[in-house]
């Protein structure tokens, strides 16, 4: 029997889809090469953005279609609020919180689905901790969906209950990974040559806090994993997503700026510059806080790259916000932000305030600060024409005789290369740059170069 999964939404999302692959598998079921071939069809959803739940609807109401001609079963999991699990429930045969994602075999079967395989297969042998739910999702090996780059768990849900987000309410409150668990699944990673490492969490510095005393700070399970990291047999970039301003201590800075394999790229969301708009949203940040972060980046980690994101047209933003925000965005010269235009989630705070921002203005807004970082990201990239940056390659570019990877600090790189450099790090001499991304050729060894 076959499976097809669609991941929808962020990171996590894609690493929670890894981990029902995984069960899926180690219950019998194969992927299937199309939506079309599989006999069980299931998404993982997020409710935090309304578009990912509207392509939740379009799925679901295609697959419901095929019924009629041949078995299907279906299912849908993921970050999905009460709401939308109310409607889900007349729509899919099977809704589970994915911590539950252990009993989805026993699930199938209750539906009629005979599996062939049992549930432990898919879980790691030899804990020495009592599971709870979490832990037990937390506790199955993920069938990676790349064989160079993965996402680590290390923490779910969040505390700060942003008026603008709904993860509280479909992830929970924080909940830490043990650092034993975060670790094993490092070591692994290593072990199997693994070269891009990306801790997830909603809040990840303020992991631990949920068990003081029982886990390490996050600055020391950075100090742990850039410890095993650095002494690979191989090169290892390990990122984290996404921190807090509130809660970015010197430490966490200073833990990375120890180790080699801890790259140096930050991605701090500021949300907006101004300090009542902060205020609504419940950042528990200011701009002047914000700054100091920045600051602090800036002198123990020179070199890293400054990533950002930003909401537009929240909930009562005036034009005079607006441009605290613009000023911001010259003034921090981010080299990435992802600009959002606000839009209310059922389920979050703000979604009980008026939504009075017109959407011709909410682009408008967008367009500007998107103009500000083509410039500020474009003058950031310029500096390294003419150099030649390490990349580790992602993949081969739809035009052939390219590959496309990333430096260290995450800005993309499109260059001509040879065959079988997927998954590994080369050097590329730059030859233009563009305003997120730049362009080049391979460089020639060293050794070539000398003869």
């Amino acid at each position: 029997m076959t499976y097809r999964l669609l991941s929808l939404g962020c990171q996590m999302n894609t690493s929670d889809a890894e981990r029902i692959a995984s069960v899926l598998e180690g219950a019998g079921f194969a992927e299937a090469p199309s939506e079309a071939q599989a006999d069980l069809l299931g998404v993982v959803a997020c409710s935090v953005r309304q578009k990912a739940i509207d392509r939740v609807y379009g799925r679901i109401h295609e697959w419901n279609r095929w019924k009629a001609q041949r078995p299907l079963l279906t299912f849908v999991s993921g970050c999905i609020l009460p709401e939308d699990e109310a409607k889900f429930l007349r729509l899919f045969d099977l809704v589970f919180r994915i911590d539950d994602l252990p009993q989805l075999p026993e699930m199938i079967r209750t539906s009629g689905v005979v599996t062939p395989a049992a549930i432990d297969a898919a879980v790691q042998p030899g804990r020495s901790v009592t599971l709870g739910h979490t832990d037990q999702f937390w506790g199955i090996t993920p069938r990676y969906g790349s064989e160079h780059a993965a996402f680590v768990p290390i923490q779910n849900g969040c505390d700060k209950f942003c008026t603008f987000c709904a993860v509280p309410y479909t992830r929970g409150r924080e909940v830490s990974r043990p650092a034993t668990d975060v670790l094993r699944e490092v070591e692994g990673l290593l072990a199997r040559g693994y070269r891009n490492i990306t801790l997830l969490g909603q809040n990840v510095n303020s992991y631990g806090r949920d068990r003081p005393g029982a886990e390490p700070t996050f600055a020391a399970l950075l100090d742990e994993v850039g410890a095993r990291c650095d002494a690979a047999a191989h090169k290892v970039w390990v990122y984290f997503t996404s921190p807090h301003p509130a809660d970015m201590s010197p430490a966490v800075l200073e833990a990375i700026a120890a180790h080699d394999s801890l790259a140096k790229q930050i991605h701090l969301p500021m949300q907006s510059a101004d300090d009542k708009v902060l205020i609504r949203m419940n950042r528990n940040h200011r701009l002047d806080q914000y700054r100091a972060v920045v600051e602090n980046i800036r002198a123990i980690l020179p070199a890293a790259t400054l990533f950002t994101d930003i909401i537009v047209g929240f909930c009562g933003e005036t034009e005079e916000q607006f441009e605290r925000t613009r000023l911001a965005m010259e003034e921090f010269a981010f080299d990435m932000a992802y600009i959002a235009m606000y839009s209310p989630r059922p389920g979050a705070a703000a979604a009980r305030w008026p939504d009075d921002v017109p959407l011709a203005e909410k682009k408008r807004r967008l367009q500007v600060l998107s103009g500000v970082l083509q410039e500020t990201a474009l003058r950031h990239n310029r500096c390294w024409e003419g150099r030649t940056v390490e990349v580790l390659v992602e993949a081969e570019d739809r035009k052939p005789g390219l590959l496309v990877g990333r430096t260290e600090g995450r800005v993309p790189v499109r260059f001509a290369g040879g065959a079988g450099l997927v998954g590994s790090h080369a050097a590329v001499d730059v030859t233009h740059a563009r305003p997120l991304s730049l362009e080049g050729e391979l460089a020639v060894p060293a050794a070539l170069a000398a003869s």
